[in-house]
């Protein structure tokens, strides 16, 4: 299946061309699988999730080829943490929440088949190796799926990977494009497929963004980068 549309590839040149290196943005063409019904975190088994065991598998050829080890320094080139969303609980969420914290974000959404609970796991055991210090850290999960993805069924999605630092985060279609523009991150929504309304595809760039306690950026991971390499990079930004 032809995944990108023209259109969606001359964004995405247009996006690389503005942010280097451009394999960081590189595009994930993801096929969803419906969420039926609001989802609770004691009822989902990490292991099941979309994805969750593709690490060993070949990689799609509807995926960008995967990064080497790449963390690049991005102090100045791209803005501090600012934004409001919702989190569970009908919560709003503003940078302010993580005032001293090291902030780990990265977007996707709780359909993704692969990348997304992938670099989830990534994540969660970078703060496990950060022992008592992950109490500094947050991971922040940014959907660009707002339609589906709802604050609960985001926040039990993070919680299943036994990340207690871990936070799903959603919002309103001009919220989510707005934060989107603002770190340069590219995604389309495809148009339904066939006759249900929640059966569509999502394209998504891939990277992870890491702001010190401050909230000033400072770098930009690969999806690919070691467990070891995030956690050293994490630690030389804690207070």
């Amino acid at each position: 299946m032809q995944v990108f549309t023209a259109r969606f590839s001359r964004t995405l040149r247009g996006l690389n061309a503005m942010v280097r290196p451009a394999s960081l943005l590189a595009p994930c063409a993801l096929v969803l699988a419906a969420a039926s019904a609001p989802a609770h975190s004691q009822a989902i088994d990490p292991d099941t999730l979309p994805g969750r065991n593709t690490a060993a598998q070949p990689q799609d050829d509807r995926h960008a080829a995967g990064t080497g080890s790449t963390i690049h320094p991005i102090r100045g080139f791209l803005p501090d943490l600012k934004f409001e969303l919702v989190a569970a609980g009908n919560k709003t969420i503003t940078e302010d929440d993580f005032e001293d914290r090291v902030v780990m974000m990265f977007f996707g959404y709780a359909s993704c088949p692969d990348i997304c609970p992938t670099t989830m796991a990534q994540l969660s055991a970078v703060m496990e190796n950060l022992g008592e210090e992950a109490r500094h850290v947050r991971v922040l999960f940014v959907s660009v799926d707002p339609h589906r993805d709802t604050p609960e069924i985001l926040q039990a999605y993070v919680d299943a990977f036994g990340n207690r630092h871990a936070i799903g985060l959603t919002g309103t279609e001009r919220q989510i494009s707005r934060l989107a523009r603002r770190y340069r991150v590219a995604y389309q929504i495809e148009a339904p497929t066939g006759d249900d309304p929640d059966s569509y595809e999502v394209a998504h760039s891939r990277g992870i963004y890491i702001f010190d306690a401050n909230g000033k950026a400072r770098m930009l991971a690969s999806d690919g980068e070691s467990v070891e390499a995030l956690t050293a990079a994490v630690r030389e930004l804690l207070p």
